[in-house]
């Protein structure tokens, strides 16, 4: 089911044999290992071995450490880590866009942190998806996590800007959708299913054709719009495209989620080295900062067209 982020492309996140060649597999995931059990005469059975085992039975249970195996609880560890990155240099982006601008003025933003953040972002991640199947380094991870802060502060400054109080709006909302995720996926009352996936995925690249249009009639003039096709109204009601297109992104946002949760989950049955809950946490990070996007790109029209 890791057709959705490409952070999953790990094969320790789709089948279970795969893990046995991944780096250390056999060593690091536990699977295909013989499982050696005591043999031999009724001595086994004398009052040391017992002992022995009561005090085996009563110790904690092994953890992500112990074990060297990726955990659900670890990954959570790792994700709260990387977002603890991102607010830090979210808030550097935020102070560094705004400067020393008052209120009153409306010139003077700068771009450098939303620049940065976005076009190192995208290489950084672009480097951490396709070397992750030989090797994760949680390095650049933390890198990626830092320079995406920048760009979510950069770009949040300028909508705030112009928006007094749609940063707090969006995240807000962003915290509802990936809450209300969490609960429905924990639930069990929302799978991943292959049907669905595949729906997922054409509605991706369907998004993807219109995201790419817009920008080239925005950047040609064709469409003098704030946002382009999406600030045009629709037929239905006057609502205009961008929210409309909006509300169904967050929803395919949401999915991804859910199909985000499903590949650590199948990670974890699987065995999968330790070292994967990094990318675990990547690819959650991934996913949360295009649905606040999505979320803010849609209050902005909204308020907007009013």
């Amino acid at each position: 089911m890791a057709l959705n982020n490409p952070a999953f492309n790990s094969p320790a996140f789709q089948d279970p044999r795969a893990v046995k060649s991944y780096p250390g597999g056999p060593q690091a995931a536990g699977l295909g290992a013989q499982t050696q059990f005591a043999t031999g005469s009724r001595a086994a059975t004398d009052a040391a071995t017992n002992a022995q085992l009561e005090g085996m039975y009563a110790a904690p249970t092994a953890g992500a450490h112990q074990t060297d195996r990726m955990t659900v609880e670890d990954t959570v560890v790792k994700t709260l880590g990387l977002f603890a990155i991102l607010v830090v240099t979210a808030v550097v982006g935020w102070v560094w866009t705004l400067g020393a601008l008052s209120p009153a003025q409306a010139t003077g933003l700068s771009v450098l942190p939303m620049i940065l953040g976005g076009l190192g972002g995208f290489v950084l991640a672009m480097v951490i998806i396709f070397t992750s199947r030989k090797k994760v380094r949680p390095a650049l991870i933390f890198a990626y996590a830092a320079l995406e802060g920048l760009f979510v502060g950069g770009i949040s400054a300028f909508f705030e800007f112009q928006f007094p109080g749609i940063v707090v709006q969006a995240t807000l909302a962003t915290l509802a959708v990936v809450g209300v995720t969490l609960a429905l996926f924990a639930s069990g009352k929302i799978r991943a299913s292959k049907k669905a996936t595949k729906i997922f995925m054409i509605a991706m690249f369907g998004y993807l054709a219109f995201s790419l249009l817009n920008l080239v009639l925005m950047w040609t003039g064709v469409s003098d719009s704030a946002f382009g096709l999406r600030s045009e109204p629709s037929p239905l009601f006057g609502i205009p495209w961008g929210v409309l297109i909006g509300v169904f992104v967050v929803i395919m946002a949401a999915y991804s989620l859910v199909l985000d949760f499903d590949s650590i989950q199948q990670g974890v049955r699987n065995g999968a080295p330790r070292q994967l809950a990094w990318m675990g946490g990547f690819g959650i990070m991934v996913t949360v900062v295009w649905l606040y996007i999505e979320i803010l790109r849609i209050i902005a029209i909204l308020r907007g067209s009013d």
